[in-house]
């Protein structure tokens, strides 16, 4: 069963969670050492999986998805944290990138009308 959650009830389940303890969110600094950190994470497991070093016998086997998902924790925690509301920021990006950067990729080619058809 697939449980699909919008980026707000995300942030709210978070803050719950993060809620329930005094010690609350960390700070912003620390909340950056702990994003650089699960970056290294994923920066190792990607390197694993798609590079050129591969695990030891001995390392624990993790994936790219887990610390994914580690690290989409620790972004909303952030902005948590900080009062930011990540749909905003994700709609303001969305945007910026449809608007000012829309002719900055090249696109994939669009069928042309009547291509495939028997002539």
């Amino acid at each position: 069963m697939e449980n699909h959650k919008t980026i707000q009830q995300m942030q709210a389940e978070v803050d719950q969670y993060i809620g329930q303890f005094k010690e609350g969110y960390f700070s912003p600094l620390a909340m950056l050492a702990r994003m650089s950190e699960e970056l290294g994470e994923l920066a190792r497991e990607v390197n694993h999986y798609h590079g050129e070093k591969p695990k030891k016998a001995t390392e624990e086997e993790n994936t790219v998805e887990a610390e994914l998902g580690d690290m989409l924790f620790v972004l909303i925690c952030f902005a948590n944290s900080l009062g930011i509301d990540l749909q905003s920021s994700h709609d303001r990006v969305m945007h910026k990138f449809t608007t000012r950067d829309k002719d900055r990729w090249t696109k994939k080619e669009e069928k042309m009308e009547g291509e495939g058809k028997d002539e």
